[in-house]
């Protein structure tokens, strides 16, 4: 068994990795990615925090928030979107009760600067790239990409190839 632990930082910034048991491909259909982006909103009127920036592909989904000053608490708020999507849509049960929606865990990173923070912008967006499931990352539906675009910190053609920031950065 591992002796891992999280990072709780008031007001921190993290990236997560949360993928679906067994890598069920359950955001495949528009009408799934809704009710996941039901559930997140739900959290948030209880337990707020910003989605910086997400993407969510057919087995997984990455994204960054931020956390309010005075709270450090994203275990719960993750607890609590997997249980409002896991009621939202059937699914088998195991043994203790729990759906066979996601895997039990989840990875986290801290934040740690800006040029981090970039690294894993770029990681998110590029995502769908990566797993082949697009060409460019401006074609995929489900992510903040375009809204970054907007932002004007990206170019609409951007990651088109690999970026050089991913070279050796893997969050799977």
């Amino acid at each position: 068994m591992s002796d891992y632990r999280r990072l709780y930082i008031p007001g921190g910034s993290y990236f997560f990795t949360v993928v679906t048991h067994e890598r069920q491909r359950l955001f495949g259909s528009e009408q799934r990615v809704k009710e996941l982006r039901q559930a997140f909103r739900y959290v948030k009127t209880r337990r707020p925090f910003t989605i910086v920036a997400a993407v969510v592909l057919p087995d997984h989904l990455h994204c960054v928030w931020q956390l309010p000053d005075d709270d450090c608490d994203f275990s719960t708020r993750w607890q609590m979107i997997k249980t409002a999507f896991s009621r939202r849509i059937p699914s088998p049960v195991r043994k203790g009760g729990a759906k066979t929606v996601w895997q039990p865990r989840f990875w986290e990173h801290a934040i740690r600067d800006e040029e981090d923070f970039r690294r894993h912008l770029d990681y998110i967006h590029y995502n769908p790239v990566k797993h082949g499931l697009v060409a460019a990352p401006v074609a995929w539906p489900y992510s903040s990409f375009r809204k970054f675009v907007g932002m004007h910190w990206y170019d609409v053609e951007w990651g088109a190839t690999e970026p050089k920031t991913l070279a050796d950065l893997e969050c799977e």
